[in-house]
């Protein structure tokens, strides 16, 4: 095939290629591959963030919660993530970050079994989702079971009070059955806490459908939220009454400006929250999401599979040396490819000197993104042609791309 005359062909053709022009993009000179670790910056968000510093904070001042309606804004971003994910509007908040709405939620479902501590999961989840069970078996509360993932099902037994997994994993895009799981899990007695962080805004999520009842996700991926955004929290509704998080902060008590003594809880979805929410962050991610769904996730989905069909085969037949870490099928992978080299640091160093920018997980993934909302099938065919180049004239051995970054 003639990889480059086809990518030219398809983005021709792409009913999504209009979507590019409303992200903030570096020239045509950059190729970004790495929007499953940070989106790119919709343009709508630079006007947004100019209302709000100069009107909303700099005119309004603290009129603004009222006025402008900050005071609101946890639960109008959650109920709008939440079609993107199969859920009601009312189940999903906007708060905090994955690993503080873990926290909450695994105590949470700990709370909910009496008898049983085992958290499961498996071994190379997302750090930080282990890590949070790992204090709470310090603290006594919880008991780490990590067994391979063929074994999820055989492992669930009276002990386990909570099945723990992330939905698409990090480093592979292998993408976990979440209605057989979740059923196996509730028949064993146990409860599941979904992480999303790879899933929202690139794949079908139903967790409804599903049954789920428990689910967190990131909001600087795919939703396009920026930096750091403000995370996800999902509680199924027919556990939203009997919902007790340890978090007991301000901001999720039935009335926190009454300033009472002791806490009374929020009665529904609200009641996760904790602080004081990072206004700004809020708006950014509104207008990532707002963009996200006015594109639709299933277009999106269509071309995300098509994205990483089109980058698969070419490079099965250019770089036939890589071995491919993700699963074959595109139903069973998200919205990334991931190939391993015993020099993957360096060879993706390499790719980003040339101006392609993918990432590099320990300890020899080389992963490449597809944000179907401005991806495009020539941006994936540069940088196939780009690394078959790279190791051709082995310029990956140069030193410079042998020193890793703090953040790479």
């Amino acid at each position: 095939m003639d990889f480059a005359a086809e990518a030219w062909r398809r983005d021709a053709a792409d009913p999504l290629a209009k979507w590019r022009n409303e992200f903030a993009l570096p020239d045509d000179a950059v190729t970004y591959l790495d929007g499953n670790s940070l989106g790119a910056l919709p343009k709508r968000t630079l006007g947004r963030m100019e209302r709000m510093l100069k009107r909303e904070w700099g005119d309004g001042l603290i009129r603004s919660w009222n006025d402008a309606g900050w005071i609101g804004m946890p639960a109008k971003v959650g109920a709008k993530i939440a079609p993107l994910i199969g859920a009601q509007r009312h189940e999903v908040i906007a708060c905090d970050s994955v690993s503080i709405n873990l926290f909450k939620l695994i105590s949470a479902a700990l709370a909910m079994r009496p008898g049983r501590k085992v958290v499961l999961s498996e071994p190379g989840n997302f750090p930080t989702d282990l890590y949070m069970v790992e204090g709470l078996a310090g603290m006594g509360l919880a008991e780490r079971r990590l067994v391979p993932t063929e074994e999820l099902e055989a492992a669930l037994d009276d002990d386990v009070a909570l099945l723990l997994l992330t939905h698409v994993h990090y480093k592979t895009g292998a993408m976990h059955d979440m209605a057989q799981l979740t059923k196996a899990a509730h028949d064993a007695g146990a409860l599941v806490l979904w992480d999303l962080s790879h899933s929202a805004g690139a794949v079908p999520v139903a967790l409804n459908d599903c049954e789920a009842d428990f689910a967190v996700g990131c909001g600087y991926k795919y939703l396009n939220g920026g930096p750091g955004a403000p995370a996800f929290a999902f509680v199924a509704e027919r556990h939203l009454g009997g919902l007790q998080q340890p978090l007991s902060g301000w901001m999720g008590h039935k009335e926190p400006f009454r300033f009472a003594d002791d806490y009374t809880p929020a009665q529904g979805i609200e009641k996760l929250l904790c602080g004081t929410p990072p206004i700004l962050a809020m708006a950014a991610l509104e207008e990532g999401v707002d963009l996200i769904a006015e594109i639709g996730i299933a277009p999106l989905v269509t071309k995300s599979r098509a994205l990483s069909e089109f980058t698969g085969a070419a490079m099965e037949q250019v770089i036939p040396e890589l071995e491919c870490a993700s699963p074959g099928d595109p139903c069973r992978r998200g919205s990334h490819l991931s190939y391993r080299h015993k020099n993957a640091f360096a060879l993706s160093q390499a790719l980003i000197a040339h101006s392609i920018i993918g990432d590099f997980r320990e300890p020899d993934i080389l992963r490449f993104g597809f944000t179907p909302a401005y991806t495009g099938f020539a941006d994936c065919w540069r940088m196939v042609s780009q690394l078959r180049d790279v190791l051709d004239s082995e310029e990956w051995l140069d030193e410079r791309f042998a020193v890793k970054p703090a953040v790479t």
